[in-house]
This record gives C-alpha cells, structure tokens and sequence, in this order.
C-alpha cells in the first residue's frame, strides 16, 4: 500500500485526516521512521486558530505535528548512526548544511531551516516520516513513546537553561506554569538549582508545579494584590534571584520577572508573545541584567534531553494529561482549543 494518513489542515479552522503518499528513502543519509506518538503544542494550535504565526502563512494544505517519537523502520545506505528497531524521538527543524549559522553552531538561528508543520514544509503527524540520520536521536526502548515525543519540548528547556547558566545553588523563577515552563523548572533543578519558583494564574498548573515538578514555591498571580515583582522575592524570602526563565509572552509577566531578578541575573526570553512590550530599562541598566533571546534548540540539546529522562531526572510522563487514537486527531484538537480543566498535554498515539 502506497497510501497513509495525515492529519491535514486544510485551511483555518479546518482539520481533515486524508491519505498521503507514503515517502521512499532516496537519499542514503536518511531514514524512515514509523511515527508511534506525537504531542499538540501550542504552535499547533496557533496555525490550527489563526492560520499563521508571523511571516508563516497556511496557504495551502499542510500536515501538522512536530513533537514525534518512532521507530525506525527502514535506512538509506550510508547511514551510520541508527538501525532499522531503533526507538528515536524525531528533531523536527534541519537546517541548510551551508548557513553561516549553521558553520557557526548555531544552526537554530538558519533561515533556511525547514521545520516541521512550518508553512510550507508538511510536519509529522503521519505513519511513515523521513529525517536525516543526524536529526532522530536514538533513546532506551524502557521509556515510552508518548514521553520520548515530548523531548522536542525539554529541549528548549535544555537549551533555555544552558543560555541562563544555570548553575548549582541558584535560585531561577519561572514565569508560567504550561508545559514549557514546567520542564523549564525541572531542567533547573536538575541543573543544581536550589530554588525555583513557579508563577502562573491557574491554581491547576500551579499545583501539578508542587507535586510533580520540583517547585520550591509558587505564586498564584491572580492572587496578589500588590505588584507580582514584589509577591515574587517574598516568595524566596528576598534572596537574590538569579535566573528569570520567561515562558508566557505575556507583558505583565516579562515586567515583573525583570524588576524581580537580582543584579547581575539572566533574564532569558522562552515564551513568544507580542513584539513589543514595555521594559524597565533603568533598572536592566543599573542591575546589569543580562537579557538573551532563546530559539528552540541547538547541537547537543537533544542528546542532553534524552539523558534527563533515561536517568530519571526529569518525568515527562507527569505532563500527558489526555492521550488520543490517531483516528481521534480532530477531537484531541478541538479539546486543546476548548482548554479542558486540568489539561496539560495531550499526545496523539499512532497510526496504527
């Protein structure tokens, strides 16, 4: 059978399983892997609402999914890194092998990446998907595939934690309580933070935060009455903050995790929100505060995620609230969008 399925959208607001072609292996640096679980992220649904983020227009029929694990099933003749029964979590953005980011090390930043379920480039939420053998990662075939799909999330928080610096005895504040902002906390901690502080405004998110990932304290923003900056260094007892890991967009949050950061702390933008927001310069000035910008993930992050997980560090199976048949994609949408009570993170299983 030359066909398989797709979760496609078909323009805003229009999701449809259809048949896809399925891909043969031409290049003998890439593999084919059979996709067993893929999570719903937030980008995901931005397209699936709005029909774009930014320049990135839906202008045709694209298949969705980015966030995958699989097993491969089938290589290209050079390959060397992996083997037909592998379990591998999918990276899904390659980028020009020319770039100068790319030859620089920072092949995140290429603009000519071509990422997953990024108009115009079809993404994984079929049965078969080809990769180059250097963008799947082989992982322990004991951790399942719904936690291994989720390493695409933990990456960026790797790679956010490695631009703040994080280091042992900090204490890091985490501005929102979503999936990222959860495996943001958890990689801090399994950094060597000794505090980390989780703010958000849904009690919910906030107590999966406690029970689950390593929240020393959290504070619940629709609940301070005062200015949250300050809610936030009572919350460690006015001890210097040295990392803010900013996972909202939101300008309220990136105002406040500002003012609360100690002198000489890193502010590290994760979260995307409006383009502009209003900053105390001032006060970055007068604390030198070091603010870095974080895109995704780069070379190594991947690998160190894989670790995290394989050594029990960090437990991704603590944020898949909801768990899908592929026959069930539109649904598993649909229930993200409705934002159901206690949601975190829903995984669409298959195809079978």
């Amino acid at each position: 059978m030359n066909s398989q399925p797709a979760v496609v959208l078909v323009q805003k607001g229009q999701l449809e399983i259809q048949e896809r072609t399925v891909p043969e292996v031409e290049d003998p640096h890439y593999v084919k892997v059979e996709v067993m679980a893929t999570g719903i992220c937030g980008s995901d649904i931005h397209f699936y609402r709005e029909g774009a983020i930014g320049p990135f227009v839906v202008r045709s029929p694209m298949v969705m999914g980015h966030e995958s694990s699989g097993v491969v099933v089938e290589v290209g003749d050079k390959v060397t890194q992996v083997a037909v029964g592998d379990h591998v979590a999918i990276e899904p953005g390659v980028p020009s092998r020319y770039s100068e980011e790319t030859k620089a090390g920072q092949y995140n930043l290429c603009p000519h990446m071509r990422f997953a379920a990024t108009p115009p480039v079809d993404g994984t939420l079929v049965k078969y998907f080809l990769s180059p053998e250097d963008f799947v990662h082989k992982v322990p075939k004991t951790i399942p595939f719904e936690e291994v799909a989720l390493l695409e999330p933990l990456s960026v928080a790797v790679h956010a934690n490695k631009l703040a610096g994080t280091k042992f005895n900090d204490t890091v504040v985490v501005m929102g309580a979503g999936p990222i902002g959860l495996v943001n906390g958890q990689v801090a901690k399994s950094f060597g933070a000794a505090t980390v502080v989780y703010v958000d405004i849904k009690a919910a998110s906030l107590s999966v935060a406690k029970e689950h990932f390593s929240a020393s304290e959290v504070v619940n923003a629709k609940e301070v009455s005062g200015p949250l900056d300050e809610a936030i260094r009572k919350a460690v007892d006015d001890r210097k903050i040295d990392v803010v890991l900013e996972c909202t967009g939101s300008a309220a949050c990136v105002d406040a995790g500002l003012k609360a950061l100690g002198a000489g702390g890193t502010f590290v933008v994760v979260g995307m929100g409006a383009d502009s927001v209003p900053m105390p310069l001032n006060l970055m000035s007068m604390r030198e505060l070091t603010i870095k910008g974080c895109f995704r993930y780069c070379h190594g992050d991947y690998a160190d995620a894989v670790a995290l997980v394989a050594q029990g560090k960090v437990q991704l199976g603590k944020l898949i609230t909801a768990k899908y048949k592929f026959e069930d994609a539109v649904q598993a949408y649909e229930d993200v969008v409705s934002g159901k009570p206690g949601a975190i993170k829903s995984v669409i299983m298959g195809p079978k």
